[in-house]
């Protein structure tokens, strides 16, 4: 039996974490670590209890949550981050991905979402609603790009991402083009390199940005 994905909450709200310590600990298959009431104690604890993954809040007082992400990014970079809020911001949301969070939730998600977003994240997979990756690339759109940020990618890296995009894992769009996943990964490496980012969902992020997607 494998062991349960290990989490931390980071959120200012005591009834957000005892509500999601209630969901996670009725869940097979996961266990809530710690919980935190801002961003500077999530970095501490993160640093304590090793968790697979954190729900970060991203309005939180003194540290805030992006700052906390930008903070764990630099320090721990195995774990991974899921932003969590109640607000609908995308630009708040376009910087949480392009610092390295493996996804996004709203507070009042279902319970089916909230456990395969955090699934994906502690495989170091990205899953993002259709509706959110809307807004991401919406945002990428609104923001325009100048001439000086193209970034050329081959027609093969370029299926590569639309896939990633899609919320597919990468045996799922090896399968679909017909290659390894290995050498899905082989093309995820150079994509990273070449938009100078580390995470698929940064990547989504910064090729929304620069028109790419």
């Amino acid at each position: 039996m494998s062991e349960p994905i290990r989490i931390l909450v980071a959120d200012d709200h005591l009834i957000i974490r005892q509500g999601l310590r209630l969901i996670l600990e009725t869940q097979e298959g996961f266990e809530m670590v710690g919980e935190a009431a801002d961003g500077a104690e999530a970095v501490r604890l993160c640093a304590e209890l090793r968790p697979d993954v954190v729900l970060m809040d991203l309005r939180m007082p003194g540290l805030d949550g992006l700052s906390a992400i930008e903070r764990l990014r630099t320090e721990q970079p195995g774990i991974a981050v899921v932003i969590l809020t109640t607000f609908n911001e995308d630009d708040l949301m376009m910087r949480g991905l392009q610092l390295g969070a493996k996804g996004y939730l709203l507070k009042d998600t279902d319970r089916e979402a909230l456990f395969n977003t955090i699934r994906a994240a502690s495989r170091g997979e990205t899953l993002l609603k259709p509706e959110i990756m809307a807004r991401v690339l919406a945002q990428g759109k609104a923001a325009g790009v100048p001439a000086t940020m193209s970034v050329d990618l081959t027609e093969r890296e370029l299926e590569v991402l639309r896939g990633v995009a899609q919320g597919g894992r990468s045996k799922e769009i090896a399968f679909r083009l017909g290659i390894t996943e290995r050498t899905v990964k082989a093309h995820l490496a150079s994509i990273y390199n070449r938009l100078g980012v580390d995470s698929r969902a940064a990547a989504i992020a910064v090729a929304a940005q620069k028109g790419i997607l």
